[in-house]
């Protein structure tokens, strides 16, 4: 008989997860809209100002991990919760380029905080045996989140002011902070306080994982920012919200049936599937801009099929490397991967926001894919070289 893994807390914290995603994922398109239409700044100079974000959130991660290991966990969830939640009212006020320029930082470490929080109270929660297909359904909640959101921006960008986006944002993350209140949590054991060390803020065994995921995070952070901007630069001028759609929805299948092929060992093979269809989906999106010249309706009609694949490939890896870090970990220091994790997870986006803005400024965003594409290629390369044989030889369970 399965342990079971659909109890009450485990319903709320997914809710909470796809609230606090939806709020996130609403604004992602649309800013560097709002940078470039209401501050009047350059691409590059948005690449800067939203890489912010993401540099804050790194920052913090490390020491939330430490955090988690050591104190309460549900407490350090719930305030990050409501750090992020309220920097949506502060947007509202930011006048100044200043301003929201700081608002972005603060609410980058309000989320690097949260979403380490909530990867570790799901992780307390739910029975060792069902790890992979439970962390695959609460990524699932990211992907419902990533399906809606970024096309409701487009939409309310469409035909209401940034402060609706704001609104709707701030009203999403403060229901999930509700949701997030009815979590009930296992008590923490006390343990023995460790001297302080490098590996209580960075799980050193998933270092050459995370330079692997970092890798794979470049084109996605490029993809998630840009590529509305780039369906109009190639000539996409309607629907592009439907990218992020037909990407949640090739995420959500693939989460669905990889987090149990993760629970039975197969953790490595996982992986290197995703990373070849997620490879191919790149030089493929490169492509489309060329494709345009030549038929523009089979150009389009590939366009929206690489957003598919292309969910169904980090669909397939993001279950999988997030188990991969935490076997890679003693349960004393489950925060620390998961903080691991994720970190290298925000350096690659951060670098991802920055190459791309650059890229797309000085040469044209199809350009930037070429360039993240070749990455994926690299990562492949040294993920069959270096990280597969590591896992095994050092993995806990």
């Amino acid at each position: 008989m399965k342990d079971r893994l659909v109890t009450p807390s485990y319903c709320f914290i997914l809710a909470a997860n796809f609230l606090l995603y939806f709020g996130f994922y609403l604004l992602m398109p649309v800013l560097p809209f709002y940078l470039t239409e209401y501050f009047h700044t350059s691409n590059a100079t948005v690449g800067v100002i939203l890489s912010c974000y993401t540099v804050a959130a790194l920052t913090i991660r490390p020491f939330s991990g430490y955090l988690l290991d050591t104190f309460a966990r549900k407490p350090l969830y719930l305030f990050a919760f409501f750090i992020f939640t309220a920097i949506f009212a502060g947007y509202l006020l930011a006048g100044t380029l200043t301003l929201f320029t700081i608002l972005r930082v603060v609410h980058g470490l309000a989320f690097g905080t949260v979403t380490v929080s909530g990867n570790t109270v799901v992780i307390d929660i739910m029975p060792s045996s069902r790890r992979g297909e439970g962390l695959g359904y609460y990524g699932l909640s990211n992907n419902i989140a990533m399906s809606v959101g970024p096309m409701v921006g487009l939409f309310l960008h469409d035909f209401y002011s940034f402060q609706v986006i704001f609104t709707w944002a701030l009203i999403s993350c403060s229901l999930g902070l509700i949701m997030a209140t009815l979590v009930k949590t296992p008590v923490k054991q006390p343990i023995k306080r460790e001297p302080i060390s490098l590996d209580r803020f960075i799980l050193l065994k998933g270092l050459p994982a995370g330079l692997d995921l970092l890798l794979l995070s470049i084109p996605y952070g490029m993809t998630t920012t840009y590529v509305a901007m780039y369906a109009r630069q190639i000539g996409v001028t309607q629907g592009s919200g439907v990218f992020f759609t037909l990407m949640a929805v090739g995420m959500a299948i693939s989460r669905i049936f990889s987090g149990r092929q993760v629970d039975k060992g197969r953790i490595t093979q996982v992986i290197s599937y995703g990373m070849y269809l997620v490879c191919l989906c790149f030089f493929t999106l490169t492509a489309c801009r060329s494709l345009m010249h030549w038929d523009a309706h089979l150009s389009i009609y590939i366009f929206f099929s690489v957003a598919l694949f292309l969910g169904v490939g980090f669909g397939t890896m993001f279950p999988a490397f997030n188990t991969l870090f935490v076997n890679l970990a003693p349960n004393n220091q489950r925060g620390t991967a998961t903080s691991t994790y994720l970190t290298s997870w925000d350096v690659g986006i951060g670098c991802g926001l920055l190459l791309g803005g650059y890229i797309g400024q000085v040469s044209s965003f199809d350009k930037a894919y070429l360039f993240g594409a070749c990455l994926t290629i690299v990562s492949i390369i040294y993920f069959q070289l270096r990280v597969a044989p590591h896992f095994h030889r050092n993995k806990l369970r």
